[in-house]
């Protein structure tokens, strides 16, 4: 039998294909976004919050920021409604936004007041996201109207996987140096780290998205542009807004708001966690991105092909299952057994998160009409997005007052990273049971094939 990475690297080429080169060219491109999200986010961003002096509930609120960005994806129902070249102007926005994260590692180095500092930083943050997210639905939509409808979750599975594996490589030398340079006692140089890294990664970056092709619009017959002209007067007669009388995309949506739900009511404090109680140092966080790349990375292509066989929807509830159980394992980590409870979370993590990541977005293409799916992902993100950051306020507070407590509640020691979970952990079966009813209990038209 011919290897699976094999054949869908050959459909990717596709003999006489026009865009095969632009397919190859948007999975190197999410790599080197990949990378830079990583040197912002999780433990990275709390090693660089932690040298400004911000507290971890405030960190987490920071992780969360990203979350809440993607309400500014709204903006992308106005800023691609006119017709021509998307790529510069996601191209541009990007590009802005990279060079602002690459900003914000300077910030430790200026000589200024931490307050300042601070406050500058949080500028610079938000800035970097919001620019980002406006341009996303719009990249995603770019990026897989060159993917056939059959192919995408095989696409998705090899995407993530050439990122994850690569990202391995990136993050253990970034760990490594970063703790070379803090054991030193240079502090100032692991930032430079940071910061070098970041500009050669956005001129990378740069260079890739400029040679991605856009797809260009299908030739057809007189008697289907007619039909096509109908389409689109009915369209504009409805109105701008039309798609969002479609009932079974706000099912879709709900289902990702819960998800939000708790992954923003957990995750964004994991990252203070590994660094303060647990005490992993950023090589050995390093080590867990690995263990994490090679999971999720050997688990993308089943849950590609058995999305492309059986729907989203059920790969969905299939890696929901499998996310329970990371939370429940995170219910009893402590210090005392951080380094191996902790591990076995990240790699069961990586499980789910293999069809959890591609699902939410592609149960919108599986959902909504063509075109209609640009659109649907920015509600979809804003909705998402905003419903997630709201949860990390909520639980931020509860996770200052555990700390102060001296770790404990109602009488009961018990870790915030503990009681982050436990909530994650309920949420998570809440929408199991909504996944159940409303998309696996009843039959789907993908089901049915």
């Amino acid at each position: 039998m011919t290897h699976p990475i094999r054949n869908l690297l050959c459909r990717l080429q596709g003999e006489g294909d026009p865009y095969h080169t632009s397919r190859i060219l948007f999975i190197i491109k999410c790599a080197f976004a990949y990378f830079i999200s990583t040197l912002v986010g999780g433990a990275y961003l709390a090693r660089l919050t932690s040298g400004l002096g911000f507290s971890d509930s405030l960190t987490g609120l920071l992780s969360a920021f990203i979350s809440l960005s993607g309400s500014f994806q709204l903006i992308s129902l106005f800023l691609f409604q006119k017709k021509g070249s998307i790529k510069w102007k996601i191209i541009l926005n990007i590009q802005i936004s990279q060079i602002l994260f690459t900003f914000v590692y300077l910030i430790p180095l200026f000589g200024l007041e931490p307050g300042q500092k601070r406050l500058i930083f949080l500028i610079g943050f938000a800035a970097a996201y919001i620019l980002q997210s406006i341009v996303t639905p719009g990249q995603t939509d770019w990026m897989m109207s060159l993917v056939d409808e059959h192919q995408r979750g095989r696409f998705t599975a090899i995407n993530e996987m050439f990122s994850l594996l690569s990202g391995m490589v990136f993050t253990y030398l970034m760990g490594a140096l970063i703790d070379k340079f803090e054991a030193a006692g240079d502090t100032r140089g692991a930032f430079m780290v940071g910061a070098v890294a970041m500009a050669v990664l956005t001129l990378a970056h740069a260079l890739v998205i400029i040679f991605i092709r856009e797809r260009k619009p299908e030739k057809t017959d007189s008697g289907a542009q007619d039909a096509s002209a109908s389409l689109k007067q009915a369209r504009f007669s409805t109105g701008q807004f039309a798609f969002l009388r479609n009932k079974e995309m706000w099912k879709v949506i709900a289902a990702v708001a819960i998800w939000y739900v708790v992954t923003y009511a957990s995750t964004p404090f994991y990252g203070a966690y590994q660094i303060h109680e647990l005490g992993f140092s950023m090589t050995f966080v390093s080590v867990l991105s690995i263990l994490y790349g090679i999971i999720r990375s050997l688990f993308s292509p089943f849950v590609g092909r058995y999305a492309d066989r059986h729907s989203f929807k059920r790969s969905f509830y299939l890696c929901l299952v499998i996310a329970a159980v990371g939370f429940l394992v995170n219910c009893f980590t402590v210090p005392e057994n951080g380094g191996v409870f902790f591990t076995v979370y990240y790699c069961i993590s990586a499980l789910a998160h293999a069809g959890l990541s591609s699902a939410t977005t592609n149960l919108i293409f599986e959902t909504v009409p063509p075109e209609d799916c640009r659109n649907a992902l920015a509600v979809n993100a804003a909705i998402s997005g905003l419903l997630g950051f709201l949860t990390t306020c909520v639980m931020s507070p509860v996770v200052d007052m555990i700390q102060r407590n001296d770790n404990l509640i109602f009488g009961v020691r018990l870790y915030a990273g503990q009681f982050v979970s436990i909530v994650a952990l309920v949420l998570n079966i809440v929408l199991f049971l909504y996944v159940h009813v409303v998309f696996i209990r009843k039959k789907t038209p993908a089901d049915a094939e």
